[in-house]
């Protein structure tokens, strides 16, 4: 827990007020590899930060997998569409690790919005650190050539080449897995 609010507290001076109410509030959780932290057609009540391990969200194309993002130690994670609503959501989020993390209930986090003012700074703040990287990841999806791509990827998020299956990297980066070994051979 003092990783998590030293973390917050990075990002905004939290009262001791805040701090004591967050030790209370939040909890700590575990899941084991390949169990899922969410699944499609299920709400998303809970705002996570990812103590240790690896998680993937994903959805379906068909029969298909396509991985849409992966968050690590120190992230923060949350089916995003399915918790602001909280309406059934249609990605998948698993743990590619085993993994531990500290959650919050949605109605606790408005909640806490509304009791301590302070604390939407650091909301503010986290939420530009996500769109900055969903943006990013968007762009170079979208505009760049595969081999860009895996540029992108192994200039902005090296650990996950070596933490994530390479089927679940093709799957990111929207290209075949055979598609991705010739990057790779080539770029080695």
């Amino acid at each position: 827990m003092d990783k998590l609010l030293s973390y917050l507290h990075s990002i905004h001076p939290l009262s001791p007020e805040l701090r004591e109410h967050l030790l209370i509030t939040v909890k700590i959780k575990s899941l084991q590899k390949k169990e899922y932290l969410l699944r499609p057609g299920y709400i998303c009540r809970y705002m996570c930060f990812i103590s240790s391990g690896l998680l993937r969200a994903y959805y379906l194309r068909g029969d298909t997998e396509v991985s849409s993002w992966f968050m690590k130690e120190g992230d923060v994670c949350v089916s995003i569409e399915s918790f602001y609503k909280q309406q059934p959501g249609y990605e998948y989020i698993q743990a590619i690790e085993d993994t531990e993390y500290f959650y919050i209930d949605q109605r606790e986090l408005e909640n806490i919005y509304k009791t301590y003012p302070e604390f939407n700074a650091v909301g503010r703040v986290l939420t530009i650190k996500y769109l900055n990287l969903w943006a990013e990841q968007l762009y170079a999806i979208r505009m760049q050539s595969a081999a860009e791509r895996y540029e992108w990827l192994l200039k902005f998020h090296p650990e996950l080449l070596f933490r994530v299956p390479q089927k679940y990297i093709a799957s990111y980066l929207d290209i075949t897995p055979e598609t991705l070994s010739k990057i790779r051979s080539k770029i080695s």
